[in-house]
């Protein structure tokens, strides 16, 4: 089944047992008789800024469905660097290891922009997957572009200068949060983006001179989408192909 806007019930139109409203499109896009079946495991959670779903190596207890906030993957090294690899906001989920039967991951995935969703047991997760025909086939595909995102920022990483990579970075971000202005720090920055906070201030303050954003203390402010395109390397093209696969383009 292709995930496309046609097979998307509309956000508002289901909820859980509690009559919480789901925004998230994986969970919209499965059919009626599957979203019952599914309905009773979904436990509505608020997720904080810089609350952690995951740690590196030890075993998930749930997988999680945002309706709306933004999640990090990030890989840290045993010098305590990190750098994101990849994001996920309302159009995925967090939780491959225990949707795929693997106990543990080596990506930490934190809650970057508070939001609010929910989640299901990890311990649900093996029956859900036999009792759906699609339910199996929609976490697969997320996960394959989830990867291809991955991929993509690991090459963007290595080979772009760290004005295109922000630039990325802020036009990724509000496609998920879907807001102009995204609550980061400079210092949270440096660490999604593998480098230094003066290197972030001053990619941060020639965009600015550029007119295409305006940072305050705590957030950052797009003025100009369009004008920020141009000033992201290619990766943000090829990332946003992705997410069209998943209806957020």
């Amino acid at each position: 089944m292709a995930l496309t806007t046609a097979n998307i019930v509309r956000s508002g139109e289901r909820t859980n047992l509690e009559g919480r409203p789901i925004l998230n499109k994986l969970l919209l896009s499965i059919s009626d008789t599957e979203f019952q079946t599914v309905r009773p495991h979904l436990e509505f959670v608020h997720l904080p800024h810089h609350f952690t779903l995951y740690e590196p190596n030890r075993r998930p207890d749930f997988a999680y469905f945002p309706n709306k906030g933004m999640i990090s993957l990030v890989v840290a090294t045993s010098d305590g660097r990190t750098v994101e690899v990849a994001v996920v906001g309302h159009e995925g989920f967090a939780g491959l290891a225990p949707s795929f039967g693997l106990r543990t991951s080596s990506v930490r995935e934190v809650m970057q922009i508070s939001g609010h969703g929910f989640r299901i047991r990890a311990s649900a997760l093996p029956g859900l997957m036999r009792s759906c025909a699609t339910l199996p086939h929609v976490l697969s595909r997320s996960a394959v572009l989830l990867s291809m995102q991955m991929a993509q920022t690991a090459a963007c990483n290595r080979l772009h200068s760290i004005e295109q990579r922000l630039a990325r970075w802020l036009l990724v971000t509000q496609d998920r949060v879907d807001a102009g202005t995204i609550p980061i720090t400079h210092d949270f920055l440096a660490t999604m983006l593998g480098t230094d906070r003066p290197t972030v201030s001053l990619a941060a303050a020639n965009l600015q001179k550029k007119r295409t954003l305006r940072y305050s203390r705590g957030s950052v402010h797009i003025l100009n989408r369009k004008k920020l395109e141009k000033y992201a390397c290619e990766c943000y093209g090829a990332i946003q192909q992705f997410n069209g696969e998943l209806g957020l383009k």
